[in-house]
């Protein structure tokens, strides 16, 4: 953790989120074995942990970071416990802290990305129970049953711009396509994606605009205003023919756009030929292999919605940021040797992020963990809850949602 990212966290104070030499910042000893500064302009006191995943903890920092690393890996939370010595609840609540840093980090970094190429999906799970196996009463309660989880990726970098937990329905997919527009520069991508009816409607209430058609003759009343697509938005789906459960058969139709405007975006893209989704199909098998909630057949699925979206902040943080992605590696110029007489080193790893421009190096787990996200962005984040919601709040069981349960049943109960 760095003083020189140190702030003021009194909002009334003239040097709130002031850091570095502005910041009126002084060290003032420590309270229980760690660090703080007292700001000279209020008197307020401060961690030097504030602002992190490490503030207020109390426990090993290398124990703490080992069990993140174990959950961002695809263990389950009891087999976390296990592997580091803690108690399930200890788990729980360690994940929650990262789950939180993640979310701030990744939201603090990715804003206005240049991005060319989009590719939608769908990722099925579940929370609890499967759908089919729900009662009728149960399936008042939307926390239960099947979890889609909405996925936009950019191919060129293997960078997940946006994701939505949720129902397989149209205002998911109109909060996914938000998201997308709210973490790109303003430019409109090439969106490719599967035949799923909700995404053409998705991407005209994001990027359409209102157009009222010229009346047919001189009485009768105007037609009603309708959304079209601006000449800029070009989306493909990918029609995909199946026989006896096998693919046997992929073609492709335009949506929106030219098809002229198709083939300029296939030829600039660095990453596709073709209308395809196999960049973000293949997220999906990634997200499945580090995270113990996606994998099939097995009681590690998720017993509460939100310790679901909690997992994949994580996950999708040490994914972009942690992690090394082999296809993105480059060739170095002149290749290194490594210690002793071991072969030289040819390629130089990169992570999502790095390929984006969006960092220079790869993160460590601690990195990620103590990275302090400024006033300035926690401040804007504040005004971006309508589309990313804040994570609801630590719990242990099943209480809370119980409680919904009964709030939207009440109609039974009475």
């Amino acid at each position: 953790m760095d003083w020189m990212t140190l702030y003021c966290p009194n909002r009334g104070c003239p040097c709130y989120g002031l850091a570095g030499p502005q910041s009126r910042l002084v060290k003032n000893g420590s309270t229980h074995g760690q660090p703080q500064a007292r700001c000279r302009a209020c008197g307020e006191g401060v961690m030097l942990r504030f602002g992190t995943a490490y503030a207020d903890l109390h426990a090993d920092p290398a124990r703490f970071e080992t069990a993140i690393r174990a959950l961002a890996e695809g263990n389950s939370l009891r087999a976390t416990a296990r592997i580091v010595q803690i108690d399930k609840d200890t788990a729980c609540a360690w994940l929650d802290r990262a789950a939180h840093q993640a979310r701030r980090v990744l939201l603090a970094h990715w804003r206005d990305l240049p991005i060319t190429e989009c590719q939608l999906d769908e990722l099925w799970s579940f929370v609890h129970t499967k759908e089919r196996n729900l009662d009728l009463a149960v399936r008042a309660c939307a926390e239960y049953g099947d979890a889609w989880i909405w996925l936009a990726v950019a191919p060129r970098w293997r960078l997940v711009l946006a994701f939505v937990v949720g129902k397989r329905t149209q205002p998911h997919a109109d909060l996914l396509l938000r998201r997308v527009a709210a973490v790109t520069n303003g430019t409109i991508p090439f969106f490719t994606s599967d035949q799923l009816a909700e995404y053409p409607t998705a991407l005209l209430n994001t990027y359409g605009h209102w157009v009222r058609p010229p009346r047919k003759g001189d009485r009768g009343r105007y037609p009603a205003p309708r959304l079209e697509p601006p000449p800029e938005l070009v989306y493909a789906q990918v029609v995909k023919t199946r026989e006896r459960g096998r693919i046997v058969r992929v073609a492709h139709q335009l949506v929106f756009g030219r098809y002229s405007h198709l083939a300029e975006h296939l030829a600039d893209s660095p990453s596709s030929r073709a209308v395809n989704t196999s960049f973000v199909e293949r997220e999906n098998l990634t997200m499945r292999q580090h995270s113990r909630r996606l994998t099939r057949k097995t009681n590690g699925f998720s017993k509460e919605l939100s310790w679901l979206e909690k997992q994949l902040w994580l996950n999708l943080a040490y994914y972009h940021l942690v992690l090394p992605h082999e296809s993105l590696r480059v060739a170095l110029p002149d290749p290194t040797s490594t210690r002793g007489s071991g072969t030289r080193r040819r390629w130089e790893e990169r992570t999502p992020a790095m390929a984006a421009g969006i960092t220079d190096h790869i993160w460590t787990t601690a990195e990620l963990l103590g990275y302090r996200v400024s006033a300035a962005v926690v401040d804007w984040l504040s005004t971006r809850e309508h589309l990313f919601p804040p994570l609801e709040p630590l719990h242990h069981g099943n209480w809370v949602v119980s409680l919904n349960l009964l709030d939207g049943l009440g109609w039974l109960i009475y």
